[in-house]
């Protein structure tokens, strides 16, 4: 360790180097142009604002988090109610000059805002652009593109919006560059007049990195070369629009153009005596030649050789002429490389046009010399085909023989990887979803014969959850689509999904649109108190779920019905007249009263942010309810209702030896309690425990442990991290890069995280080089991992991180801890393909160091989240982390958080790796799951249980017909079908036989099994209330409503055991249950199984098997209670008659129309 470092460095620090994110050095931006200023004797200050619901990647909560260095320097942070108003706010930044009581002599003013931003301010952009900036204040607009769609609605390359106001596009290829080409920028911007354009993207704002200071110092110069008009070129005041046009459009631009040439913002980066072949690129593209350069092969040594000069652009637009022409001199061929539209070589081309033809180059870009397509003009450019295109070029221009073969060998190596992975199809995905208790689980329902349309955030991902929500908008327009639609189509109705945060940055003129088109829509505007999907910020400004109705009703919306999770905190004299308060539970009714409703109707739903309870209850600010849900594993039927009717990742499966089970994770569950409302008497409420939590174990004396022989780092060492969002897992990069900082190593970190916040997945980059070496280039290549550290095996097989790897290569420290995907929320029987995920990886993998690295985190510190920080350890004892043991416990310190478990679990790590016997045992759960059992103990333990249930009686009858099976698959010549088939009859005949009745319930409710599970899952003076519904109540209510459920306090036990000794008047005429629609179909159900498999025993033959198999399995469909169990009976019914029809019918001799061979 070599650095003494504090986290304040970043903001506080002067000189040296700093480890920070890129949204921190855009947080340090203002504060150094602060700090330059007052050095040169101006009273300056900065302001800053954007709309906070689309940030680039939370730079307003950074900005807060930093204000005891800001406010210091004058800098201020006002967030926009959206993009336009918040640019509009930037423009009266630079008006500070025109006030005679101005207490400033002038502003610097800082824009941000993703690519539909900068489209919705192109107005305010155009008007501001063309008054000016003030001499000693500047803008800069910093627009966040998303080149490939990852986390937007659409991609977006803002550079030709800037282009369209004339505004001057600089971009920074990496994090490296952020503070000295802002500083650039906002100098160009006093300069010219112009606001000026910061583009960032992925690759370089979500990078952690080493940034050296010394560039804040420089002094930049004015163009000697460029006389500035009468007047100048700011604002000022008259200014008529024609006066303001012509200084834009004749001076300003070329002011820019000729700043940037005197600062020499654009330069070669390399040079060949006689260069023959060039290439340009600018921004990302500029990283990713340099990165296909060193892939090639191709050092100092070799591009002498092969005759290139390199040129980078820091400006794209205007693209500053004299130095392209310097560049081109002498060249034959001008690659040009650049992301999505091309903006560099139309302008190369215009710029060249001129020149004689005998020395002009060629132009190669988007289009070859011969106007043929080229490079992508959409999809996002990878290392591997930026060095296609270098080789291709360098080919067709002539090389040496050598060196044409190696680079060819270099470049076929790339492309054989890229090839083994363009087919690459993982067993399971890992989708994004709602958190755990979001109120858009419920708010986003669309009940049955209704169609809605969705709007952009949490609203965008309702497309993949089923929920009859067809097409989107971009933000502020949802529904006004419908105002069209609606008159050339016979459907008479469409409801539409509106955040509250939405409704307030410009979604309410979409709800005054469609009153005045008098449109029959109903909009369900959630309010939910936070904008969720960028980090739980508030709304700007005062709006309350009273006011929105009040907004609602002064647009013209009469019929408003106000739905809340506490109905009853809320006055209806706070309401407008005739508003309607309701619970939540009662959305579907309201949607079918609303939906023949005409015109405009509104449903409010008032229900906080999931994620932000969570916040505010662990700050102390929101009070915790004492309640929280547990569902008994033996009572509960793996029927999926509870996760049908809560759509929430937080009830999760448990495998037992009954088959799959539901249980509540308690440490994701935001207590929302919508899986109550499954129809299901296993739910138990319980109140005043919490959680039980296992004790940590003492950390492990480590003395005695080798020291591991570390990576040298001749060359950059690649760690890719594969894990889900909100499980810890960007720790790993956060203490990684701060511990190679520290040991004055060049280390660079890019989180690819995108939807990351709703449970998708997160691929992080972590890049080590030597210290003498800036890394600048932050992606992994093509095969490029060094180390895979997967937290996530279904993350680590996809497509993302598989490119990563190389099996000649790759060390891969596994974690096969199941998280489950959220496709389980959605299919009950999802087949998580644990087994295939894990083959999968293993052959992406040269070493594996495959465990369960979570059962491993709950042994040492009684806690998941231990987990990420425990497989560091481990990866680091096995030699395949390049950075000292010292640095990385300091950084674990500097990180702060839970710093001893931290320092504890990598230790544990460290001992795992190198002694495991050592490591805390948990004691496992005896029951295994029933995938693990064999028929023979499937039987045995099913015949146990029917005696218990009902007797010896009922057992053997079970057992009878199981041998029967068994005997009768015999004639089978296939063993793996026959014992699929007996697993079907052994596990589906034992759940008709033994159905949960009343008198079942009532047993397992009372067993000592119920309240040992109870103890094992809380802590704490606890009581319990069930949730049934009693037998009296269970006809259902009108348009099909379930019954609801009660509680039942303890005083419901002694009557359960009373009903629980009863059992044997079960199927008597004295059972006073029987007679009910339910158990006669429940008997109905043993008659006709039993027939089934006297049926099929007779016909079943190697060609009829799978469809025996099928119909022998329904019986394992047939689970639930109530409504649910009849759905599914008669959904069983209906596949039983098809493939009791199939067995019937002859089979059918093969088709053919080629003579046989002959024999």
């Amino acid at each position: 360790m070599t650095a003494r470092v504090s986290l304040d460095d970043k903001y506080a620090a002067t000189e040296g180097r700093v480890f920070l994110t890129g949204i921190q050095a855009l947080v340090r931006l203002p504060m150094t142009q602060m700090r330059r200023d007052r050095a040169a004797g101006l009273n300056t200050a900065a302001f800053i604002s954007g709309y906070r619901g689309s940030p680039l990647g939370g730079y307003d909560q950074q900005l807060l988090a930093a204000r005891r260095f800001l406010d210091p320097l004058d800098v201020t942070f006002q967030p926009g109610l959206n993009e336009d108003l918040a640019a509009t706010a930037v423009w009266g930044s630079q008006q500070v000059p025109l006030s005679k009581r101005a207490t400033k002599d002038g502003v610097v003013g800082l824009w941000y805002g993703k690519g539909p931003g900068v489209d919705r301010s192109g107005d305010v952009f155009k008007h501001a652009n063309a008054a000016g900036t003030s001499a000693h204040g500047g803008v800069l607009a910093i627009a966040g593109d998303d080149h490939t769609c990852k986390s937007s609605s659409i991609p977006h390359q803002s550079d030709h919006a800037f282009i369209s106001a004339i505004m001057p596009v600089l971009y920074p290829s990496s994090v490296h560059e952020f503070l000295p080409l802002g500083l650039l920028g906002i100098a160009m911007s006093r300069f010219s007049g112009c606001w000026v354009g910061f583009k960032v993207i992925s690759e370089t704002v979500e990078t952690t990195a080493v940034v050296d200071l010394a560039p804040e110092s420089r002094q930049f110069v004015t163009p000697e070369d460029f006389e500035l008009p009468p007047g100048g070129l700011n604002i000022r005041w008259p200014d008529p629009p024609l006066v303001q046009d012509e200084r834009l459009q004749e001076w300003k631009g070329y002011a820019a153009r000729a700043f940037a040439r005197a600062n020499r913002v654009d330069e070669v980066t390399f040079d060949t005596p006689g260069a023959r072949f060039g290439i340009v690129a600018s921004g990302k593209a500029y990283e990713d030649v340099d990165q296909a350069l060193r892939e090639l092969g191709l050092g100092e040594r070799e591009l002498h050789q092969a005759g290139v000069r390199i040129y980078k652009v820091r400006m794209p637009w205007p693209l500053e002429p004299e130095g392209v022409r310097a560049f081109s001199m002498g060249l034959e061929e001008v690659l040009v490389v650049e992301e999505r539209r091309e903006i560099i070589e139309h302008q190369i081309k215009q710029q060249l046009f001129n020149w004689r033809a005998d020395v002009r180059p060629r132009i190669v870009g988007k289009f070859d010399h011969m106007d043929r397509p080229f490079l992508h003009l959409s999809a996002g450019l990878t290392v591997a085909e930026v060095a296609r295109a270098i080789v291709d070029r360098l080919v067709a221009n002539g090389l040496p023989d050598d060196l044409k073969a190696r680079i060819t060998e270099r470049i076929e190596r790339m492309e054989r990887l890229e090839r083994d992975i363009a087919g690459h199809q993982p067993p399971v995905i890992r989708r994004p979803w709602y958190c755990a208790g979001c109120p858009h689980n419920t708010s986003t329902r669309v009940v049955e014969g209704s169609t809605a349309m969705a709007g952009i955030g949490c609203h965008y991902m309702v497309q993949w959850m089923d929920r009859s929500t067809d097409t989107i908008t971009h933000m502020g327009g949802e529904g006004v689509p419908w105002t069209a639609l609606s008159r050339y189509t016979d459907e008479p109705h469409r409801f539409v999904n509106l955040g509250d945060g939405t409704f307030f940055h410009s979604g309410i003129l979409a709800i005054r649109q469609a009153v005045a088109a008098k449109t029959n829509i109903t909009y369900k505007l959630l309010y939910n108190d936070a904008v969720a999907m960028t980090g739980g910020q508030r709304v700007d400004g005062e709006l309350s779920p009273e006011r929105l109705t009040h907004m609602l009703r002064n647009e013209g919306v009469q019929e408003i019905r106000f739905l809340a999770e506490t109905p009853e905190a809320y006055d209806p004299s706070d309401l407008p007249p005739g508003t309607q308060i309701r619970p939540r539970d009662t959305i579907d009714d309201t949607m079918r009263e609303l939906r023949d409703l005409p015109g405009v109707t509104a449903i409010v739903y008032v229900q906080t942010c999931a994620a932000e309870k969570r916040r505010r209850r662990k700050r102390g600010t929101l009070p915790d309810p004492d309640l929280r849900l547990w569902i008994s594993p033996e009572v509960c039927e793996g029927c999926g209702d509870c996760s049908v009717q809560s759509n929430c990742v937080a009830v999760e499966p448990l495998e037992t030896e009954m088959g799959r089970k539901r249980r509540i994770n308690q440490s994701s569950c935001n207590k929302d309690y919508s899986c109550l409302k499954g129809f299901c008497p296993s739910f138990v409420t319980v109140k005043g425990g919490q959680p039980r939590r296992l004790a940590a174990a003492a950390g492990p004396d480590t003395a005695d442990l080798p020291a591991p022989v570390l990576p040298t780092l001749d060359r950059t060492w690649n760690i890719a991290v594969a894990g889900v969002g909100g499980t810890g897992v960007l720790t790993i990069g956060a203490v990684l890069g701060m511990a190679a900082h520290l040991d004055g190593l060049s280390p660079m970190v890019l989180d690819m995280a995108g939807l990351a916040q709703k449970g998708g997945a997160v691929l992080s980059h972590i890049r080590i080089g030597r210290g003498d070496r800036t890394l600048t280039e932050p992606r992994i290549v093509t095969g490029g991992a060094d180390v895979l550290l997967a937290a996530d095996t279904v993350v680590a097989v996809s497509k993302e991180a598989a490119v990563l790897c190389d099996p000649q290569r790759t060390a891969g420290v596994v974690n096969t801890h199941l998280t489950p995907v959220s496709d389980f929320v959605r299919n009950r029987d999802f087949d998580f393909r644990q087994r295939d995920t894990e083959t999968m990886l293993q052959g992406h993998l040269k070493s594996r160091h495959f465990h369960d690295f979570t059962a491993a985190g709950l042994g040492v510190a009684g806690d998941e989240i231990a987990s990420n920080v425990l497989m560091l350890g481990y990866a680091w004892q096995q030699g395949l982390v390049p950075v000292s043991l010292a640095s990385i416990e300091q950084a674990i310190r500097l990180n702060g958080v839970a710093v001893q478990a931290n320092l504890d679990a990598f230790a544990w790590g460290r001992v795992m790796a190198h002694d495991p016997a050592r490591l805390p045992q948990r004691p496992k759960a005896d029951r295994p799951s029933l995938d693990e059992m064999t028929v023979p103990e499937i039987v045995a333990h099913r015949r146990d249980h029917l005696t218990v249930y009902q007797g010896r009686k009922l057992a053997d009858r079970y057992a009878a017909l199981v041998a029967r099976v068994e005997e009768g698959t015999q004639r089978l010549s296939d063993s793996a079908m026959r014992e699929r088939i007996a697993r079907a009859v052994a596990t589906g005949y034992a759940r008709l036989l033994a159905p949960k009745d009343e008198y079942e319930v009532a047993r397992l409710l009372t067993a000592p099994e119920f309240r040992q599970g109870l103890e094992e899952a809380f802590e704490g003076d606890f009581s319990i209330a069930l949730n049934l519904v009693p037998p009296s109540l269970r006809a259902a209510g009108e348009n099909g409503e379930r019954p609801p459920k009660r509680e039942f306090g303890p005083r419901i036990f002694p009557v359960l055991k009373a009903l629980a000794r009863m059992r044997h008047l079960r199927g008597t005429p004295l059972d006073p249950f029987g007679r009910s629609a339910e158990r006669r179909a429940e008997r109905a159900l043993i008659r006709d199984y039993e027939a089934d498999v006297d049926r099929v025993l007779a016909r079943l033959t190697d060609a009829s098997a799978p469809t025996v198999l099928a119909l022998l399995d329904l019986a394992n469909q047939i689970r639930g209670y109530g409504p649910v169990k009849a759905a599914v009976m008669e959904a069983a019914a209906t596949s039983r008659a098809r493939l009791l029809d199939e067995l019937e019918r002859p089979a059918q001799p093969p088709t053919t129309t080629h003579a046989m061979a002959a024999e």
